[in-house]
């Protein structure tokens, strides 16, 4: 469990198209086997620490030939920013995703100040 000890919480949060490779024949549309998309977002505001970040689908367009396969993760978050990662494997094809997400987590506060 992450833990926040702080008067100052921020909540970002967006909707983000990784890919749309169904009209120009993309990977993901046309390939088979281990694929990744990632896209690097960066928050309105910097955090205090790396915040709890979720994230989900928002669109998938898959074709339905095959089985649907997908892996939704967040990576390398930090206080400015978290990368979107969206994997699939196989015989699956994949038109398009957008992703939704929300960080939660410590923001510094206007009385918070280092000396040095």
């Amino acid at each position: 469990m992450k833990k926040v000890q702080a008067s100052q919480v921020g909540i970002d949060q967006g909707n983000e198209e990784l890919f749309s490779e169904f009209a120009n024949g993309g990977e993901m549309w046309t390939g088979s086997g281990a694929r990744e998309r990632r896209k690097t977002v960066t928050f309105s505001e910097a955090f205090k620490a790396p915040p709890a970040v979720h994230a989900g689908l928002s669109l998938w367009d898959m074709d339905q030939g095959a089985n649907v396969r997908a892996d939704i993760q967040t990576d390398n978050v930090t206080e400015t920013s978290f990368e979107l990662v969206f994997r699939t494997w196989s015989d699956t094809r994949v038109a398009r995703v957008r992703m939704s997400w929300i960080a939660i987590g410590e923001i510094r506060g206007e009385d918070d100040w280092e000396l040095y």
